[in-house]
């Protein structure tokens, strides 16, 4: 008797706590047993079971709660995916251009910028200097030339007015770009858009007139028809060209065939220079010791007295430009000076006069590009 009070007692007491809904620690944690309007609570193993007759009896209030609340012993409910929910990009995921607005980091590397601002596509030739890629900027599709330049052939240094060390390329078109007027020779040079300075290398992304070819593809295409008529057009634009980078105190050191384009875009072909790799700042005085460019066509002096300067080469390497368009061979200068190479007789008087004067082998008595564009040939 005595036992079944204590056993009444117990239960009274337990239903009086205030512990009726004990926390749910872990599915281990055995569940105290329970007993409330008739729904019996079973416990196995430390599990929680609710009975079918429990489940019957629920009310429609407890089981829209049970909707809107699943049981924490279907865990999986929590993860289900809400595809009506547009899912946000991660970081990487992202485009460049806005993973820089909240990227300091990212904005300082060059390789990033220069990425997320243009798109690199098929190469379009090599040099000696390095190798250019066709592009396009992405903001509005403006075909452009991308030019890499590895850093063992940055020959040339420039220190600027706010003591920033240059390449001589990049400087020389930093000062074209700010000079550029309306006249024909101060457009001929290929204009900077712009540069990106990397660890192992230069990139810089030029204009690229559409369409345009180099000298050599222009005259070999053009073999059948290309003649003094055509090569005089040609000849007086360059040579107002290098005259207009002469005033600029520039000295370009490689004019060649390679290096100049005819720009078709405006129906005429237009000259225009290119590659400024061996480029510099020049002084009208200034001797240089140090050859830079293509050495088959470097001047007389500098086989005789290693020694060169800007305007009487600038005149020489005009000359090879005419010789190579009029005769469809490549010009050597020391093959020229032992007279191995002679003009073709078939052209006119004033055109061999004209590449004649080009060739004075002593670089005092060359001419001038002013007086060569006063030429009766060029006139």
């Amino acid at each position: 008797m005595f036992q079944n009070q204590g056993s009444f007692l117990r239960k009274v007491a337990f239903l009086g706590s205030k512990h009726q809904n004990p926390p749910f620690h872990s599915d281990q944690l055995k569940v105290i047993v329970q007993f409330h309007d008739d729904a019996k609570v079973k416990q196995r193993c430390g599990k929680r079971k609710i009975s079918d007759y429990d489940k019957e009896s629920a009310t429609p209030t407890k089981k829209r709660r049970d909707l809107e609340f699943p049981s924490l012993k279907d865990e999986s409910a929590f993860y289900i995916p809400d595809h009506n929910r547009k899912r946000k990009a991660s970081y990487l995921e992202q485009p460049l251009d806005k993973r820089f607005r909240g990227n300091p980091a990212e904005e300082d590397n060059p390789k990033l910028r220069f990425e997320a601002k243009y798109v690199e596509l098929h190469p379009l030739g090599e040099g000696g200097c390095g190798s250019v890629f066709a592009g396009y900027r992405k903001s509005d599709h403006l075909d452009v030339a991308i030019k890499h330049v590895p850093n063992k052939y940055q020959y040339c240094k420039h220190v600027d007015e706010e003591g920033r060390q240059l390449s001589g390329e990049v400087a020389v078109m930093l000062k074209l770009r700010s000079g550029t007027s309306h006249s024909a020779g101060s457009r001929a040079p290929i204009a900077l858009l712009d540069w990106y300075v990397l660890p192992h290398e230069l990139i810089l992304v030029l204009e690229r007139p559409m369409p345009a070819v180099d000298l050599q593809t222009y005259v070999e295409e053009c073999r059948d028809t290309f003649g003094e008529k055509e090569a005089k057009m040609i000849l007086k634009q360059l040579v107002k060209a290098a005259i207009s980078l002469q005033d600029k105190k520039i000295f370009h050191r490689d004019i060649k065939v390679e290096n100049i384009l005819i720009d078709m875009s405006s129906g005429a072909p237009q000259v225009r220079l290119i590659d400024f790799g061996v480029s510099c700042f020049t002084e009208s005085h200034s001797e240089y010791t140090t050859f830079y460019g293509t050495e088959i066509h470097a001047p007389p002096e500098w086989w005789y007295e290693h020694t060169y300067s800007a305007r009487p080469t600038t005149v020489w390497q005009l000359g090879i430009v005419l010789f190579e368009c009029l005769h469809n061979k490549r010009f050597n200068s020391t093959k020229l000076m032992e007279k191995k190479l002679q003009l073709r007789q078939n052209l006119s008087k004033d055109c061999k006069d004209f590449m004649k004067q080009c060739f004075i082998q002593n670089p005092r008595r060359r001419p001038s590009l002013e007086q060569i564009l006063l030429h009766p040939w060029l006139k």
